[in-house]
């Protein structure tokens, strides 16, 4: 696989911190994603996946994902397809979380509502790169 760039969206958390996000596609949808290199593996929000998923959904409360954000239950799901920028993953097994609060605060400060949390997992497999001056992901399969 050839590297290919994806646009990244830099946020200011009210002078605290910034946030990078970056535009999905799953369900047909496109939605934002934090780019969290912190977090161990990607996690979608729980309501999505249930909106979308609900006949195959495995809920579990011993599954836990190491991320910023802390739940009582997971739910275990396989997304048919889940696009970041040309990159297209088939048949992605995840977990969701409930990330409405963090939504929420997103929304509170005028950012665009979030619906995963792409983690470790992806950024290994795909060799990922950010480059904060031009605020693009490189994203390109290590071969092996």
């Amino acid at each position: 696989m050839k590297s290919i760039s994806i646009p990244l969206k830099l946020i200011n958390l009210q002078n605290d911190g910034f946030h990078l996000l970056v535009e999905i596609v799953v369900f047909k949808q496109k939605h934002y994603a934090v780019l969290d290199t912190g977090a161990s593996r990607t996690v979608f929000d729980k309501g999505l996946i249930e909106r979308h998923l609900s006949e195959t959904l495995q809920i579990s409360d011993e599954i836990n994902a190491a991320t910023l954000f802390s739940t009582t239950t997971t739910i275990k799901a396989t997304i048919p397809s889940l696009k970041v920028g040309s990159l297209k993953i088939n048949n992605y097994e995840t977990v969701a979380f409930d990330l409405q609060s963090v939504s929420d605060t997103y929304q509170q400060f005028g950012h665009p509502p979030i619906m995963a949390i792409i983690g470790g997992d992806i950024l290994m497999e795909y060799n990922a790169r950010i480059n904060y001056p031009t605020l693009k992901l490189l994203l390109s399969k290590l071969q092996g």
